[in-house]
């Protein structure tokens, strides 16, 4: 599942093709996503996009009476390409721009949506989020305060989305790793101390990889749009048997609400 760097590189990616663009056309190949697409979406045409924000994992893209709301699900993509380039198997909404270029959703698994909404901040798989985590909102404080009544695990903890935003199972895991604390510790077990370092570890975790995301940005108009950032080193992610790169002790692999968890036992307690 894309992850939140790679929406975020996603928003960065597309918006400037976007901006100030009108769409001419709108073709929905597929309306059955996780949802079914908003009908409204079928009627943009002559509409002016005004910005393409991110929260979350949504992506908005405004116009002058509302927004899409999009999400890449599990397998989907939103890539820029010129008009005739030959259509995929699993490109299910086009959008053609008045500068010629097409955003085209690409989505194999069809569990991403594109919906509309009048205030996106507003609609029901919004509002209730919580804070962002490169945003000041996100602090030591309001951490600590949302752990002390938390039974969750550690890990359980800051992948809800309720409690922060966009701290998927690899960050997560990153993220622990790089604070020294367990997965397996519950939330309102750990001291103020080590969940300010942990908090501090989310936002320098997230921002490189949105950085190294950005690197790939010049091949975001190509085959298949993806921004490639999960080509970065991680230290315990999906390297089960492998060495820690701290402690040279092996890299363990558990299982926590159906998803797996990578850690070192010996470094993170």
């Amino acid at each position: 599942m894309p992850e939140l760097p790679e929406v975020e590189t996603t928003c960065s990616g597309i918006r400037p093709h976007l901006l100030d663009q009108s769409v001419l056309k709108v073709e929905v190949r597929q309306a059955r996503l996780r949802w079914p697409v908003s009908q409204e979406i079928e009627d943009l045409v002559q509409q002016k996009v005004i910005s393409v924000k991110r929260r979350a994992k949504y992506i908005f893209i405004e116009f002058a009476d509302g927004s899409i709301i999009a999400h890449l699900g599990m397998s989907g993509s939103l890539r820029i390409t010129q008009e005739d380039e030959e259509l995929k198997k699993h490109d299910h909404l086009i959008f053609t721009l008045s500068s010629g270029m097409q955003m085209r959703y690409h989505d194999p698994r069809r569990f991403g949506c594109m919906l509309w909404a009048e205030n996106p901040l507003e609609h029901k798989l919004i509002q209730n989020l919580g804070p962002e985590p490169l945003e000041d909102t996100f602090h030591p404080d309001y951490f600590y305060a949302k752990a002390k009544t938390s039974n969750l695990s550690i890990k359980q903890f800051i992948m809800n989305n309720a409690v922060v935003v966009g701290v998927g199972n690899i960050y997560a895991c990153e993220s622990l790793f790089l604070s020294s604390i367990s997965p397996k510790r519950v939330a309102n077990s750990i001291s103020k101390a080590r969940l300010t370092k942990l908090c501090g570890n989310i936002k320098t975790t997230l921002a490189r990889a949105i950085t190294q995301g950005g690197t790939t940005l010049r091949d975001f108009v190509n085959q298949d749009g993806k921004p490639g950032y999960f080509q970065q080193e991680l230290f315990v992610y999906n390297r089960e048997h492998e060495e820690c790169s701290k402690c040279g002790k092996k890299i363990k692999r558990i299982v926590q609400a159906q998803r797996s968890t990578f850690f070192c036992s010996t470094c993170q307690k």
